[in-house]
């Protein structure tokens, strides 16, 4: 999609609905991802000679058409097909009007059919950030660390499984949600990472795909109003989300944490968050609430000096203890820095490079290189940075990697 970017900015925001669309309308979820593709397809060639004055419904309308004519070709469902070109010869809309945010949503309901318990954890993942968050293969092997054939295997087998099994179009009951919730937390969480800090491309932010990420934790989270961790994972995004505005100047170059101004973070947003925290802790905060907890120190403090950075640490310790990872422990080696200085972080970090959990990863170096030129350490911190320049996939990130190694010159 690189040759044609208002193809892709369109499907970013508009996939999970066609998909979802498509799906309720035909029953058969692969039919219609494939549907959805080859309307992409066509459009690729189709708009740069013609721009649609409404892309989403092209990409509506010519996936539907796509659907209607695999069917046809199978030579089942003829009532669904039927029904189908009722409504295309009428031109009826396929995908409602109404409240986006109605508890039947059908993008809800998709992100549940990709986190059924049938498909393997990793399928499920894979599969839902496909068809519900708009995302490549590459964008998805790169947010997990695997081989992109491995990823195109995970969702050819997670499709093929769901038909297999005749997974309904719906939303589960009740009692079937929790199983599938934790999934959909992870998916969600992804989406609006990807959204936050792009893995790839000139953008730093993708808002698009962080909202849509919001949007439907926001519906998770009326669906599912006694799970604090579903409150918890929507006040890390609102809480994320405020600062926005100020992550970036007007070229859409990266603007860092303490060049920001705070005055355009958005207070609107962060009252939201503070209010789904508080939901949170009623029964102890889990994973997505401490990291909530984290962006609201973040959000109340005044400027990064006046940050209370010995709380949290405090925090990312117990994250540590409750989703170990090693980002977490980066992350806590970052906020060690600020709290009690360079040289116990640098420690932290060096064991982290010792263990090699972050192989590959420009995010070590990043620290590395920060940590070594608040020590005096130039010529070292210049090298670090360096290489997660080389490592790093995001143009935006890069270049500000680049210009901080240049000053170290």
């Amino acid at each position: 999609m690189t040759g044609a970017p208002d193809v892709e900015a369109v499907w970013r925001i508009e996939s999970a609905r066609i998909v979802a669309a498509l799906t309720r309308f035909t029953g058969d979820f692969e039919l219609a991802e494939d549907a959805a593709q080859e309307a992409v397809a066509e459009a690729l060639v189709s708009w740069p000679l013609d721009s649609p004055a409404n892309p989403a419904g092209w990409l509506m309308a010519a996936a539907r058409r796509r659907a209607i004519d695999a069917i046809r070709r199978r030579n089942v469902l003829r009532d669904r097909y039927a029904l189908l070109a009722a409504d295309l010869a009428a031109d009826r809309p396929v995908d409602g009007e109404g409240d986006p945010d109605k508890i039947d949503d059908d993008v809800l309901a998709l992100m549940f059919i990709s986190c059924h318990p049938v498909l393997a954890p990793e399928a499920r993942v894979a599969l839902a950030l496909r068809v519900v968050g708009g995302l490549s293969s590459e964008e998805i092997a790169r947010a997990f660390l695997v081989p992109v054939p491995t990823v195109q295997a995970r969702i050819t087998r997670g499709k093929k499984t769901i038909a297999a099994a005749g997974v309904p179009f719906e939303l589960p009951p009740a009692g079937e949600r929790r199983e599938r919730l934790g999934g959909v937390l992870s998916v969600l969480y992804v989406i609006f990472t990807e959204g936050s800090t792009a893995t790839s491309g000139d953008r730093l932010l993708r808002p698009g795909v962080a909202y849509e990420a919001i949007r439907l934790a926001r519906t998770l989270a009326a669906l599912q109003p006694n799970e604090p961790e579903v409150h918890g994972l929507l006040a890390l995004c609102e809480l994320t989300a405020a600062r926005f505005p100020a992550r970036t100047g007007p070229d859409g170059s990266p603007v860092l944490l303490d060049e920001q101004d705070r005055r355009l973070w958005d207070i609107s947003a962060i009252r939201r968050g503070l209010a789904a925290l508080a939901k949170a802790s009623t029964r102890g905060l889990g994973p997505y609430g401490l990291q909530a907890a984290i962006a609201a120190v973040h959000a109340s403090a005044p400027s990064v000096e006046e940050t209370d950075w010995d709380q949290i640490v405090l925090l990312y310790e117990a994250l540590g203890r409750v989703a170990p990872s090693p980002v977490v422990e980066l992350n806590r080696a970052v906020a060690v820095a600020m709290a009690s200085g360079p040289a116990e972080a640098l420690a932290l970090v060096d064991e982290l490079v010792a263990s090699d959990r972050l192989s590959g990863s420009h995010l070590i170096p990043t620290v590395r290189g920060e940590l070594l030129a608040r020590l005096g350490r130039r010529s070292e911190a210049r090298a670090e940075l360096e290489l997660a320049a080389r490592l790093c996939t995001n143009q935006a990130e890069r270049s500000v990697l680049l210009r901080k190694a240049a000053k170290l010159s």
